[in-house]
């Protein structure tokens, strides 16, 4: 007899691909009223398992029961048909549309044949107003801001009458009072009788909000344990190990300035921002959302421009807005949107390594195809890249490893000052720690690395100086040993003055 309480079953699912076996015999159930965590690494097989349940994926093998029937998904109408709804890290919505009509897509109550307009204005206006986000249902999702783009999705997701809402790194680009309200729906939604399937890397969010966690690795569901686990034993379960440290940040005097930055002002959004990042050393870069971070970052690498001040490598002042002398002095950026900027998602592991250096590799017109690859396959494999093969789109990587090949790029480069936005935004626990180590090792060789990060406890583990943003200011600067979260965050949330106020003795020059 079924448990009336059961929303979803699934029974030794398995799906591989072309020389890779995504799931290999994967188990998961979830209860009405619950917040049931999948948990697993960048490439574990989670996405795969969430494609399988909305429809774009068909399983090999293995059983779905959903309200203790098995049941086959086809396609998005049968999940939606079954009242499961899906909100993936990658939104779901038409820019160009309202919000009223993104969230009836396909489904827009009509009268004597036509829209009725003002019923489905209506009716998105109390689906808003149930997940409490001040927007107008006529507003165009282009106008909108991440968080209100989430909560336009699960406004979506409840049109639907949706019993299970799978959750895809709904926080990864949240801050903390956008994550507390988001916490705060999902809490209604679970006492509503809903059952929520939560992706996460963060895993202090886990025994905040979760009940059951489920873990993914290589494939295989490996355990089912209590949300109150702690978080080295999730850590052991999902990447087979145990990691005893974090941020091992291996600090090393500092050299020679390679990257200086005076003055630089763009009206409106940035004023009088000065700093150094010194060979062998990591400058973090702190802030609230909105504070000028990645615009700074971005005009210093000359992707955007800016009035006044100036940007020199190594002694050597750069012209302004201009990328293609930013490559040549050394500078790399990897950004903020690994896949709009960061990416060619349809090109090749080996393509994306070599973008950087192509022009290097030309010779009277012909590319040295054989050493590209060469080259690319010394990185990748020293980065661990999961794929099938160099030849394989990007597009299907997984998160971490996408961003591992971003990073890639730019050591093929020898880039003297490497610009990190955001670097382990949506990545697993195990490729963090990669990622870190590979920061001690360009540190190590004499390279500089500025780095931004919404994460303050990354910021704090990973980083020689902070650097504080304000209002588009530099609020003030703090050593490795000055540098707290408390500390960090007075200066965040404070009105920086004309002439940039920095910690007294904290300047390392």
């Amino acid at each position: 007899m079924s448990d009336p309480d059961e929303l979803l079953r699934i029974e030794a699912i398995r799906k591989t691909f072309p020389g890779v076996v995504a799931l290999d015999s994967v188990d998961f159930d979830l209860r009405r009223g619950e917040v049931h965590v999948l948990l697993g690494e960048n490439g574990a097989g989670k996405s795969t398992l969430i494609k399988m349940l909305s429809g774009a994926y068909r399983p090999d093998s293995g059983r779905v029961v959903v309200g203790g029937k098995e049941v086959r998904i086809h396609g998005a109408q049968d999940a939606e048909r079954l009242g499961i709804a899906t909100i993936y890290q990658e939104f779901n919505l038409v820019p160009d549309l309202t919000v009223a009509e993104n969230i009836f897509l396909g489904r827009q109550p009509r009268r004597f044949g036509m829209i009725d307009r003002k019923r489905m204005e209506a009716q998105a206006a109390e689906l808003l107003e149930r997940v409490g986000v001040n927007v107008s249902p006529r507003a165009r999702v282009r106008e909108l801001g991440i968080a209100r783009l989430q909560m336009v999705e699960i406004a979506k997701a409840l049109s639907l009458n949706t019993r299970v809402l799978i959750m895809d790194e709904p926080t990864a680009v949240l801050t903390s009072e956008e994550v507390e309200k988001l916490f705060r729906i999902v809490r209604q939604l679970r006492e509503d009788g809903a059952g929520i399937v939560f992706i996460t890397h963060h895993l202090e969010e886990i025994a905040a909000l979760g009940d059951r966690v489920t873990v993914i690795r290589d494939g295989k569901s490996v355990g089912q344990v209590p949300a109150s686990t702690p978080e080295d034993e999730l850590v052991r379960l999902m990447v087979g190990r145990s990691i005893e440290q974090q941020y091992p940040r291996e600090r090393a005097d500092a050299g020679t300035a390679l990257l200086t930055v005076e003055g630089l002002t763009r009206d409106g959004v940035f004023h009088d921002v000065s700093f150094e990042v010194r060979a062998g050393e990591v400058v973090g870069i702190a802030g609230l959302v909105g504070a000028g971070r990645t615009e700074v970052v971005r005009a210093v690498f000359g992707a955007d421009p800016y009035d006044k001040g100036s940007v020199a490598v190594a002694g050597t002042r750069l012209p302004r807005h201009d990328v293609g002398a930013a490559l040549t002095a050394g500078i790399g950026l990897v950004p903020e949107d690994r896949k709009g900027q960061g990416l060619l998602l349809d090109a090749s592991v080996e393509e994306n390594l070599g973008l950087v250096t192509l022009r290097a590799a030309t010779r009277g017109g012909l590319v040295d195809l054989k050493g590209q690859r060469t080259a690319a396959a010394k990185i990748a494999e020293q980065l661990g890249v999961r794929m099938a093969g160099l030849g394989q789109h990007v597009r299907t990587l997984s998160g971490g490893n996408q961003q591992k090949v971003v990073i890639g790029k730019w050591l093929l480069a020898d880039t003297k000052v490497l610009i990190l936005d955001e670097p382990t935004r949506g990545i697993d626990v195990g490729a963090k720690v990669e990622i870190y180590q590979l920061i001690n090792e360009l540190t190590a060789a004499g390279h500089a690395v500025l780095m931004i990060s919404s994460d303050l406890p990354e910021v704090l583990g990973m980083s020689d100086r902070v650097l504080v943003m304000a209002q588009g200011r530099i609020a003030g600067e703090l050593t490795a040993a000055e540098a707290t979260q408390d500390s960090v965050m007075a200066l965040a949330v404070s009105t920086p003055i004309t002439t940039a106020t920095t910690v007294e003795g904290s300047r390392g020059h």
